[in-house]
């Protein structure tokens, strides 16, 4: 019987893509992720940084 078990499991297919749980830690971490980047862009430093960064590029198409 173990042959046979043996046998049955070397023919399985490996599985393939995710399975749900796999996907919810995946969206926990791109949610953290987010959340991170949003907390960075909206910071004084960052904020200041980029509109300097548009009004020089305003300044250059005009």
């Amino acid at each position: 019987m173990t042959a046979k078990l043996a046998r049955l499991l070397r023919r399985r297919e490996p599985d393939e893509g995710m399975t749900t749980a796999e996907y919810a830690v995946g969206i926990m971490a791109a949610c953290t992720f987010a959340l991170v980047l949003l907390g960075v862009v909206k910071s004084d430093a960052v904020r200041s940084a980029l509109a300097g960064l548009v009004r020089s590029a305003l300044a250059l198409a005009g």
